[in-house]
């Protein structure tokens, strides 16, 4: 778990404030907010679920108390938690922390749970109140998705730290090398440009990068392959960077050249839709309208975008049939990608913030197929 927290105490408040307002506007007599994105979120706390429930537990009318193993205590004080002088309820093994959960609700009959919450606790928790747990996501995830000012800042930090990796993926990805050998190096210089964790690396080549979520292998990169290389990982903050570009050993096949020139203006096309006002689903439209218009509509495969902030993926999700609204300071990504299996793939990743009247592009790394090696 994290022990310093990385914002003023007075941004947590704020966020435990809407939090609990926003449960009241949903009808809910309480939240249980378990480790994961939201607690990172609302109190700066750190860390994964283990089997000694850690737990924020608020709403309106409920004082903001956090249940903890006596072992977690002093570090899950360093954080905001300390700073607010909230309400702590530890516990040592052989007590049942639901009943400190019950004692902070008091009498409930509409409980929601961060989805990030096991059904370990679930379970319990739910037989402890004697009500049935819904998840709390439309409730938590309305503050996550609008960031500030000083949450697009700490994500145009991580977008800028990541750009400078990709401008230097020459170094590395060149004939006879494998796509291990690459995202080792890619990976050190993650750290090295400005984040304190490693979140993913993908290198795909050749076949390899027909298949969206491939990661890494053994495979010899060899001389005309198309490479997918998607990175990200987090700056000190917690907030994220997540970036594709795709590249080429040596010189690439006329027609991958020409259908990569065809992605490139689909996420073009895509990160002009974004706007106040316009839905998530308009923005994958016009991506996906491009590609279809060169026959490519088959080739795209999944969703044009997700939410970024403390987690790599959160809401929203900018894909078909989504008719959310999209706001001024959500961010998200933008990344179409074109699959062709047995043969090569490509996707161009940016993450953008709504503004006012559009958006701001927090990756400007070259979009075009770039030649390596």
């Amino acid at each position: 778990m994290s022990t310093q927290p990385f914002f003023p105490a007075s941004v947590y408040a704020a966020r435990l404030d809407r939090a609990s307002a926003l449960a009241a506007e949903a009808g809910l007599d309480g939240i249980v907010v378990g480790p994961g994105p939201d607690l990172e979120y609302v109190v700066g706390v750190e860390g994964d679920t283990i089997e000694r429930l850690t737990a924020l537990i608020l709403g309106p009318g409920t004082a903001a108390t956090v249940v903890v193993p006596r072992m977690e205590l002093a570090k899950v004080r360093s954080t905001a938690v300390g700073d607010l002088g909230l309400a702590v309820a530890d516990w040592v093994d052989g007590e049942d922390p639901y009943e400190l959960v019950a004692a902070a609700l008091d009498t409930v009959s509409r409980v929601g749970v961060s989805d990030a919450l096991p059904a370990l606790h679930v379970v319990p928790l739910a037989r402890r109140l004697g009500v049935d747990i819904e998840l709390a996501t439309p409730v938590l995830r309305e503050g996550r998705m609008i960031k500030d000012a000083d949450e697009v800042a700490e994500l145009r930090r991580a977008g800028a730290a990541i750009d400078a990796v990709h401008r230097r993926v020459h170094e590395w990805l060149r004939t006879g090398r494998t796509e291990r050998e690459v995202a080792a190096d890619i990976a050190d210089a993650i750290v090295a440009e400005g984040h304190r964790t490693v979140e993913f690396v993908i290198v795909g080549s050749g076949p390899n990068g027909a298949d969206p979520h491939h990661e890494v292998s053994d495979r010899v990169i060899q001389d005309g392959d198309v490479v997918v290389v998607d990175i990200g990982g987090a700056v000190p903050s917690g907030y994220n960077s997540d970036s594709t570009r795709t590249y080429v050993v040596g010189s690439p096949a006329p027609d991958a050249a020409e259908r990569i020139g065809v992605l490139v203006r689909a996420q073009q096309a895509a990160v002009d839709a974004v706007r106040p006002g316009a839905t998530a689903h308009d923005v994958d439209a016009a991506a996906r309208s491009v590609l279809a218009e060169a026959g490519l509509a088959d080739a795209f495969l999944h969703r044009t975008g997700h939410g970024i902030g403390v987690s790599v993926h959160e809401e929203p999700y900018i894909a078909p049939g989504n008719d959310l609204v999209l706001r001024e300071g959500m961010a998200f990504s933008i990344e179409p990608g074109i699959y062709f299996a047995g043969q090569w793939g490509a996707r161009i990743e940016d993450i953008v913030v709504v503004t006012a009247d559009g958006c701001e592009r927090l990756n400007v790394a070259p979009h075009g197929l770039t030649a390596v090696g």
